[in-house]
């Protein structure tokens, strides 16, 4: 499997904005996804060094559109703690490089 299919997305929040002053990255990750497989796809994705890997498993919240119930998908949420002396991941692109770009 390839390291891009396991990572799906970064999880932008006030709070996992915040914990990325502390080396702490967070990531929605395919369903059945390993602690192992997120280190690995991290790793070679983003060329940093892991520390540690935390996954929790969201659960679908029950929504209604007027007479109709359903639920939002469950997701695979994991925490992604670099070492100190690796470097950050960018995931905001930067002013200077946008003009790069143009």
């Amino acid at each position: 499997m390839d390291a891009r299919d396991i990572i799906l997305r970064p999880v932008i929040t006030e709070k996992s904005t915040n914990l990325m002053d502390d080396k702490k990255y967070t990531f929605d990750v395919l369903l059945t996804a390993t602690k192992t497989q997120v280190r690995n796809a991290v790793e070679e994705i983003f060329d940093v060094k892991v520390k540690n890997v935390n996954i929790m498993n969201v659960r679908g919240k029950d929504k209604r559109v007027g007479r109709y119930f359903g639920k939002t998908a469950r997701r695979r949420k994991a925490i992604v703690t670099l070492t100190d002396d690796s470097n950050n991941i960018k995931i905001f692109q930067d002013e200077n490089s946008k003009e790069d770009n143009k």
